[in-house]
């Protein structure tokens, strides 16, 4: 069977004369410095991508929730105080005024960390290869730590909403969770060998899934037993924890340099380059058709979960905080199905026949969540989206292949680049296509989604029909040699 799509979107093992020994639980080089402690365990950065992922699953629905209590006070209306509502609050004039206010204002907030996050991932990503990988584990997640301590100051003194944009602000100057996965990825392209490194990156994906599940959870049953504020100390816990582990437990894989520039043009240009060169003759438009499949699959991944659990407050479904958080465990489950169907379908299918059958997995589940007016039927949906993220690890692969292993640095700066546009594109799209089409079909965005993943499940499969003729006439072209 072929490499792992997954392995294949991590640089390879760069060559170095150094000599290495084995401490622990972790690879460390000559001159480069260990951490203050050591770890009992063979791991080294899963607990931070564990523990940053739990932070984000646990807050964010519980995020969105509390906007919708706060502004639901401001214009009056308390027709689903507690998670219930009836058949009379379908067309209360309040309730879209609260569904309205809310996607603005998550709209805002999420628009304010975006653009400046944009900006971080791509320098600190690139930085990180020359300052070091811990750095970019530890900025991170004492910015997403100052984000959840300016929730819970908004929380204690019931100040505006707009201070949460404040804090959004915050944790984008630092990175945001974006910076800690390309920096969990990095260092495991820095520590693994060829032969266990689709073993550790199926791990820190499984961390993913898992973290989401229990966070999800844990957040709807702790948000109805005791309110938003102690589940925020959580949040601003773990993310402490996760800083203070980085520090004490992972050691260094790069040798710092003091002279490096975080504020520097030479990531951009290295950027430039990678996508101006059409060399071989081909690349340059391969490069962009698989970005551009990259942008929409993403794009439409985020602006639907920004609309999840507002879809479910309100009537009909009118779920209460436990409903919620099982709802996000089964869609963060998906991760997992994922992650395994992905394994077993390239025992038979090749990888871009992998992507088009997550995508239509992904579809499918869109169209049934669009009309969905139960907790039954919701929960169908979920289960149909059981594949969902099995495209974006092919398109990962697809564009590693494409450039040369020197230009790895680039194209994964530039693809953390796209899925902060992705970020930025989508809350502004959906946030805005959900109020505006509340009047003729509440689940019109979902609907609106599916439609558009035709689009990268159409490219995919038409690049792949025409890969697998390129290598055919490849192959003839060999024999008659």
């Amino acid at each position: 069977m072929d490499e792992s799509d997954t392995s294949a979107i991590l640089a390879e093992d760069s060559e170095s004369g150094d000599s290495s020994k084995v401490c622990c639980c972790f690879k460390v080089t000559q001159n480069k410095p260990p951490p203050p402690c050591s770890c009992p365990f063979s791991v080294t950065v899963e607990p931070v991508m564990f523990l940053s992922m739990f932070s984000i699953a646990l807050q964010m629905p519980l995020y969105t929730q509390y906007l919708w209590e706060r502004l639901s006070e401001d214009v009056g209306y308390n027709g689903t105080k507690g998670g219930g509502c009836n058949a009379s609050t379908v067309h209360d004039p309040l309730l879209k005024e609260v569904e309205t206010l809310t996607a603005h204002w998550s709209l805002y907030i999420n628009l304010g960390g975006f653009l400046v996050g944009l900006i971080m991932v791509t320098l600190l990503g690139s930085w990180s290869d020359r300052a070091g990988r811990r750095m970019v584990l530890i900025i991170p997640s004492l910015g997403l730590a100052v984000q959840a301590a300016v929730y819970l100051i908004v929380m204690y003194l019931k100040l505006p909403v707009f201070w949460f944009l404040i804090g959004r602000i915050c944790s984008g100057l630092s990175g945001d969770f974006n910076a800690i996965l390309a920096g969990c990825f990095a260092y495991v392209a820095d520590t693994s060998g060829m032969g266990s490194r689709t073993f550790r990156v199926a791990i820190l994906e499984a961390c993913l899934g898992l973290a989401g599940m229990f966070g999800s959870i844990i957040g709807g049953l702790w948000r109805r037993a005791q309110g938003y504020i102690n589940p925020f100390w959580l949040v601003l816990a773990t993310n402490l924890a996760a800083a203070f582990y980085t520090y004490l437990f992972v050691p260094e894989t790069v040798t710092p340099d003091p002279g490096a520039k975080l504020l520097s043009t030479r990531h951009h240009r290295a950027i430039y380059h990678l996508y101006e060169s059409d060399t071989p003759q081909g690349r340059r438009t391969k490069l962009w058709f698989y970005i551009f499949c990259f942008f929409l699959v993403v794009s439409v991944h985020l602006g639907c979960s920004d609309l999840y659990v507002l879809y479910e407050l309100s009537a009909p479904l009118c779920w209460g905080p436990e409903l919620i958080g099982y709802g996000s465990a089964a869609k963060n489950l998906a991760y997992l199905t994922s992650l395994m169907g992905l394994r077993a379908m390239q025992c038979c299918l090749e990888d871009s026949w992998v992507a088009v059958v997550g995508l239509t997995s992904n579809i499918v589940g869109l169209i049934v969540i669009s009309i969905a007016d139960t907790t039954a039927l919701m929960f169908t949906g979920y289960g149909l989206c059981f594949l969902f993220m099995a495209s974006t690890p092919v398109l990962r692969s697809k564009l590693s292949k494409l450039v040369d292993p020197s230009e790895q640095g680039a194209l994964f700066a530039s693809v953390a680049c796209v899925e902060g546009l992705c970020s930025l594109v989508s809350s502004g799209v959906f946030n805005s296509l959900y109020p505006a089409t509340l009047h003729f079909m509440k689940g019109f965005p979902f609907l609106f989604g599916a439609v558009i993943l035709l689009i990268p499940a159409g490219i995919i499969g038409g690049l792949g029909c025409q890969e697998k003729r390129e290598s055919r006439t490849n192959r003839e072209g060999s024999g008659i040699s």
